[in-house]
């Protein structure tokens, strides 16, 4: 029987004044009571929109068709017959922009709770069976794939069920990229993606950590010397951007990358790893996104007693997902919206003692209809912080581009890809994720690397 209800089954979460103290995960999860009534709120639409909004074309109404029935196994391989990373998406898609968009239940009231449902499948799923797969009969052809974020997983998944032998070539001393270097614990537990990585290497998926290319190696080495039939790049962007004021060269003013790399990945919140990090009672986090976000919750979880987000424009135009906003709200970070830094002050000793900001005021819309911040002359004021994160952007980091011939890049250091194939200006070699894009979500570079997986393995059978 159809249930509805206006609402979406509660999430159950820890308490703010406990979660913001630990790196536990926030989101408890659906008990399979609440997720089969959830499921029972979506009107299996005939024309499917909400599929239309996914990236990778999940088919939703057919997997919350299962879950509705108890039918947690053939959910799981609806989903997974698509996606492969289904409990990643389903904890840090913005499905509210996505899927959950284009839900007819969301025109009179909440959308039905598709990126929770396919969590808890997911979950259920490592609970319950969580086998490995067999590794499939090899075709005799191999695949570099530089990088190991979603982008990069996604394609060497695709690859390696077709029998093509797949090396990934990781800078760091971890694999999973994004999904271990940026993304909290108390977001996405570790633990999950390691089970994904497990299944590539069960599928037979060599992983060479430490291996920098355009250092270590070059591309043009992977495919001349070592005998690879095509390269996959999906290297993300994360090269730092930094606003260029007055004190940016202090102690204790991070990258959100350099912050949440050495607290995620190198585990700088835990007493039994050494990872120099500074020790902080009061943290200005610049930005607005959810890697703003992240880096502000993380800081309060590190023991910060007072955590800023600054923001130039105003809550409306925040390009971070409201449930991380919330979130954030509700653990005691502190809102200064419509603030811009101007400087950031030095304390005589080469540190950070404080940021200077300057008041702002939307102006009239551009022509895209977008309020551009105009300062308030006279209106600065200073708030007392020894940290300073910044998380305004990230771009390609320049190193594979400037070692390979014949990649193009756009005025943004992105690389150039055929649209249809994300083939680049060279032959045999393709590319996906943030690394063509900029920076953007988990689930669009996944789509990403499915489609050039599925050109490389065009490319390779009619060479």
């Amino acid at each position: 029987m159809a249930n509805m209800s206006p609402e979406k089954i509660k999430m159950p979460e820890q308490a703010p004044d406990v979660r913001n103290k630990n790196f536990e995960e926030v989101a408890l999860g659906y008990t399979a009571e609440m997720a089969v009534e959830e499921a029972q709120r979506c009107l299996n639409c005939k024309h499917k929109p909400c599929v239309g909004g996914c990236p990778v074309n999940v088919r939703i109404p057919e997997f919350i068709a299962e879950v509705a029935k108890g039918d947690f196994m053939a959910a799981y391989q609806v989903i997974t017959s698509t996606n492969a990373l289904p409990a990643v998406c389903g904890r840090v898609c913005p499905q509210e922009s996505q899927c959950e968009s284009k839900c007819v239940r969301g025109m009179k009231g909440e959308a039905v709770g598709i990126g929770r449902l396919e969590r808890f499948v997911a979950d259920w799923y490592m609970k319950n069976c969580d086998e490995m797969p067999e590794k499939p009969a090899p075709n005799g052809k191999k695949v570099a794939v530089v990088g190991s974020g979603p982008s990069s997983l996604a394609c060497a998944g695709d690859l390696a069920k077709l029998g093509y032998a797949v090396t990934i070539f990781e800078a760091f001393h971890k694999a999973g990229g994004v999904l271990v270097y940026g993304i909290p614990e108390f977001r996405l537990p570790k633990a999950i993606v390691q089970k994904e990585i497990d299944k590539l290497s069960a599928l037979g998926v060599e992983i060479m950590t430490n291996m920098v290319i355009g250092k270590v190696l070059s591309v043009d080495e992977i495919i001349d010397d070592m005998g690879f039939d095509a390269v996959f790049i999906g290297t993300g962007a994360g090269l730092p951007s930094f606003m260029g004021i007055p004190g940016e060269a202090l102690v204790g003013v991070y990258s959100a990358n350099e912050y949440l790399t050495r607290i995620n990945l190198m585990k700088a919140y835990l007493p039994e790893y050494d990872t120099p990090i500074r020790n902080s009672k009061a943290v200005a986090v610049v930005g607005g996104g959810n890697v703003a976000m992240d880096a502000a919750r993380c800081a309060k979880r590190m023991g910060a007693e007072k955590v800023y987000i600054v923001y130039r424009r105003s809550e409306k135009e925040m390009p971070a997902r409201l449930e991380e906003i919330h979130h954030a709200k509700e653990e005691g970070i502190e809102f200064h919206l419509l603030r811009n830094p101007v400087k950031i002050l030095d304390n005589g000793e080469g540190q950070v003692c404080g940021i200077e900001c300057l008041k702002m005021e939307l102006g009239e819309p551009d022509a895209s209809g977008r309020r551009s911040p105009v300062p308030v002359e006279g209106s600065n004021y200073v708030i007392d912080v020894d940290t300073v994160v910044m998380s305004i952007g990230t771009s390609p980091n320049p190193l594979i581009r400037s070692t390979t011939k014949g990649l193009e890049t756009n005025r943004k250091g992105c690389l150039v890809v055929n649209e249809e194939t994300n083939q680049t200006t060279r032959e045999g070699v393709y590319a996906g994720g943030d690394a063509v894009t900029g920076a953007a979500t988990v689930i669009l570079a996944m789509g990403a690397g499915k489609k050039a997986a599925e050109a490389i393995d065009n490319y390779l059978k009619n060479k």
